[in-house]
C-alpha cells in the first residue's frame, strides 16, 4: 500500500506529471505514492519522470483501463 495516492484519472499531459510532481514535494525520501492516470501518454511520461528526478518506479500496472504507477521518492 502507497503512503500517498494522486488521483489524475481523465486529466490530459502534462497533469499527471504535475500533480505527481507536486505530491513528491511533500513526501520524505522512501515514501511512495500511487498514481492512478487514463491517460496513455502517462505510460511515456511517468517512468521518464521517475528516470529524470532520480526516483524509483517499482511498479506500473494496467486494471479496468486505468494505469498505476508506483513511485518510491529518492
Amino acid at each position: 500500500m502507497a503512503d500517498t495516492t494522486v488521483d489524475a484519472r481523465n486529466l490530459q499531459c502534462p497533469m499527471p506529471v504535475v500533480k505527481t510532481a507536486m505530491a513528491m514535494n511533500e513526501m520524505t525520501s522512501g515514501q511512495t505514492l500511487e498514481l492512478i492516470a487514463t491517460d496513455k501518454g502517462a505510460l511515456s511520461d511517468i517512468p521518464a519522470w521517475a528516470k529524470d528526478t532520480g526516483n524509483s518506479l517499482k511498479e506500473q500496472f494496467e486494471e479496468n483501463n486505468e494505469y498505476h504507477f508506483i513511485i518510491e521518492k529518492a
